[in-house]
This record gives structure tokens, sequence and C-alpha cells, in this order.
């Protein structure tokens, strides 16, 4: 049995396996450059952060309807159940589909079925965050929000993605406003490509919760002091560092030296149809790499509940926490 997590750094759409990527471009007629799954796979070897968000919206392309969306959801569900995951804390990115024409509730009635009788098919607790593209316009990111508003009874939160350089978290002041108006949780992606300025602006600009990535947090000792003494939690990638070239072989990660600062880091998969691994995928590679112990994983896994948007549920969290502790390492 794996030890018990939460994922909070997961991007729906990244759970598309090739498999599954044919099976809904034949249901809907769809056409894909790939001769087959084997072609398709071989095209999941990236440069950059880039190269890879070419092909992750170039096979959104697939997903159509609201059984897509469930589909989807299920399939990653059913993969991160396997890997120990309890409770899973879910990105989504309307206004990629939005801009292909699939209408927003078509997105969030999908993704919803599937959540909904998670924790009866898969012993999974979940939350939906929704995420605005920062290479998008603020106006895009407004509008975007505001026709989420019918959904909101199942959007926890909202967080910021994509292309990262050039696109400051400041650009998304109002939007971020107006969502903690409406009473949503806010996260951001920062400090993975951008600077650790990009870090200062979420927490300070966008009022953040929770770093998503933050990598480069570690440049500014400041910056690292703020974070411990403040608990912000840092939902780092590992295997995702490595494909997208933002640490160069995993022996490399930083991971070690942030937990030894007293960061409040997590482990999470990103886009693990992409990436090479779901979250039990990462433990083990960061355990092999970095020479993890029993008592530091357990403290990544601890971290992970901690971090985690469950404070209206504290009862459930304590359970999670505890089947942590219990947990006995094979």
């Amino acid at each position: 049995m794996p030890l018990p997590k939460a994922e909070l750094h997961l991007h729906i759409e990244g759970t598309l396996e090739p498999e599954l990527a044919f099976e809904l471009a034949a249901r809907n007629g769809v056409k894909l450059r790939y001769a087959d799954t084997e072609e398709l796979r071989k095209a999941y070897l990236f440069d950059d952060l880039q190269s890879f968000l070419n092909l992750y919206y170039e096979l959104m392309a697939v997903l159509r309807t609201e059984q897509d969306f469930e589909d989807l959801a299920d399939a990653y569900l059913a993969r991160a159940a396997a890997q120990g995951v309890r409770h899973a804390e879910i990105f989504f990115d309307p206004q990629a589909h939005i801009a292909r024409g699939v209408a927003m509730g078509t997105v969030v009635e999908g993704l919803s079925r599937a959540l909904g009788r998670s924790e009866e098919a898969h012993g999974v607790s979940t939350q939906l965050i929704m995420c605005f593209l920062r290479d998008q316009p603020a106006e895009s990111a407004m509008a975007t929000l505001q026709a989420a508003r019918p959904y909101l009874d199942r959007i926890v939160g909202i967080g910021l993605d994509s292309a990262e350089v050039g696109h400051p978290p400041v650009k998304f002041r109002e939007v971020y406003e107006a969502a903690a108006e409406m009473g949503l949780r806010r996260v951001a992606h920062a400090g993975e490509e951008g600077p650790p300025s990009y870090i200062v602006e979420a927490l300070d600009v966008l009022g953040v919760e929770r770093i998503d990535h933050g990598l480069r947090c570690m440049e500014d000792e400041g910056l690292v002091e703020r974070l411990v003494r403040d608990r912000v939690p840092l939902t780092l990638c590992p295997l995702s560092n490595v494909r997208l070239r933002t640490v160069d072989v995993l022996a490399d990660h930083p991971l070690p030296a942030m937990l030894d600062a007293g960061l409040l880091c997590t482990v999470n998969s990103d886009d693990p149809a992409y990436f090479g691994g779901y979250a039990g995928d990462n433990f083990d590679a960061v355990r092999s790499a970095l020479g993890l112990g029993e008592e530091r994983l357990r403290e990544l896994a601890r971290n992970s509940f901690l971090a985690s948007f469950l404070e209206h549920d504290e009862e459930r969290r304590a359970g999670y926490l505890a089947e942590v502790e219990a947990y006995e390492f094979g």
C-alpha cells in the first residue's frame, strides 16, 4: 500500500494519456497528426515549458463533450488512488476550452460527475481549482471568472498557469481581487521559470495562499525566511522540473535544501501523462535520486494535507494525517 498523500498541483488536461487521446479523437472525429500512441508518446519530450505547452494545447482538441471530461477525470482519479492519493485539488483551464468553442458548463459538469463519485469509486476526496492562462489578457481572465459564477458551488479556488516569463502576477491584480470578494481560495504558479520577484508579487499583489512551484525562492534568502515564517506552502513537481529543464537531473533538485530550510514543501505530479509519472512516481523518484529517508517522505505527505484547502473539514484532514503517521514503510 502506498504512502497516503494529497495532490495539490495537478492539471487535469495534463493527465491525458496517449491511449485516451486516441480514443477520444476517434469518438469525436478529430484527426491527430500522429500515426499511433507510440509516435505520440515520443513527442512527450520537451526542451522547455513552451514546447510542452504547444503539445498540451494541441491535444486538448480531443476534449469536446461532458463525457470526455468525465472520462479524463475518472482515469486520473483511478491512477492517483492506486498511488496513494487520498485527496486531490485539481486544476482546469477553461479559457483553453472556451477558445475552442467548448462551454464552461460542459467542462465543469463533466469534471463534476467524476469528482462527485470519486470518494465512493476511488476513496479520493476532491476539490476543483479554476486556472487562468497568464499569457492571455487579464480581461479574458476576468470574463472567465464571471462565466464561472453559476458553478462556484463546485469551484473552491483560482490559480494562474501557462507561460510564466514576461507575465508577472501583477497583471491579474483585479481578477484576484474579484475572486477574493467571491470567497474563492487563491493560488498561483510563480518562480518556476520566472524570477523570485514573481513569488513576492503573487503573495503581495494577488494575496495567494499557496505558491505552485516556487523553486526559485532559493535565490532570495529573505524570501525563504518569509515563506518559512508565514508557512506558505510550495507545491513542487520534481519530475516536471526535469522534463522542462528547470533542473538538469533529479539528483540536483533543491528539495532537500528547501526542507532543511524549513519550507513547507509538497510533492506533486503537475502534468503526469507528459512528465513521466503520477504522485506516487514523484515520491519514489525523489526517494531514490535524493536519498530521502522515511521520515522525510512522511514529512512531505504530512505537508500535503496541511497545505490543502480542507479547513472546512478538519476531522477529515485529521484522519488523513493519522493515516500518514500510522503508515509503515515496506
